[in-house]
């Protein structure tokens, strides 16, 4: 059974959102972790056919296998991310904005990835440019240190790490741009799943830090889209242009108020 009206769809065992994106900056993301891939195919093929951007997430290998074929044939570019277990099928519809946000995700170490790779599927997804920077945990600082300039380009970051969770903290004394800590569940039996480095992460010195929940890659990636998009928006609509030429180009770049 199928029922619609200005708002939402009803598919029978769901209701898409239909105007999510008009309330809340973007269109709704399929959780396919408990849901069958059947339910995911359904979804995304009724998001597809109204020209919206489909994310989906959690996604096994077992299910991407029995979805991407007929996601494929409805529109060529959905692919599968086996890394982050994301689905994307980009609409041809987002024109390109003039600037559309710099997101950098930075990694603590390899182990990190699939956290990762979630957060940068997600954080492209919402329009943004991302850039990853990996494997530059605190065991070797100097890794880190090299990648400073660009971390100062950049409207977001997102910081994941696992173990103890320092890597935010230490990112936080060298950026002004907002901070997003995902602690990972990497680590031995002390590290509780990622309890510690949660902990860690919420008792962070560093005042730019905050923090999602142990894993949540998309939830950093949407935040930190949104973050992304709302300077873009500013700086495309002039909100700078009163202050000075400088500072509002620095504005554009991810650098508002630092000194240079």
């Amino acid at each position: 059974m199928t029922a619609q009206n200005e708002s939402y769809l009803n598919i029978g065992d769901a209701t898409i959102d239909l105007d999510r994106e008009e309330r809340c900056g973007f269109s709704e993301v399929i959780y396919g972790e408990s849901k069958t891939a059947d339910a995911i195919e359904r979804i995304a093929l009724a998001q597809i056919e109204r020209n919206i951007d489909v994310l989906a997430t959690r996604v096994s290998q077992e299910k991407a296998n029995a979805i991407l074929p007929s996601l494929r044939r409805a529109r060529r570019e959905a692919y599968y991310n086996p890394v982050g277990r994301v689905i994307r099928v980009p609409s041809p519809r987002r024109p390109e904005a003039m600037y559309q946000g710099r997101i950098g995700i930075v990694t603590a170490g390899t182990s990190d990835l699939p956290v990762a790779e979630e957060a940068r599927e997600t954080a492209a997804w919402t329009g943004a440019m991302v850039e990853m920077i990996q494997d530059v945990g605190v065991a070797g600082p100097q890794r880190l240190v090299a990648h400073v300039p660009r971390l100062r380009e950049m409207d977001a970051l997102i910081v994941v790490a696992g173990m103890e969770g320092a890597l935010p903290s230490v990112v936080g004394g060298y950026v002004s741009a907002p901070i997003i800590a995902v602690p990972t569940s990497v680590g031995y039996g002390a590290s509780f799943g990622g309890v510690a480095a949660l902990l860690g992460m919420i008792n962070s010195c560093a005042s730019n830090v905050t923090v999602v929940n142990i894993d949540a890659g998309f939830k950093a990636g949407y935040v930190a889209g949104l973050i992304a998009k709302n300077i873009a928006g500013a700086a495309e609509d002039g909100y700078y242009e009163g202050v000075n030429e400088s500072r509002a180009h620095a504005s554009r770049r991810g650098r508002i108020g630092r000194r240079e």
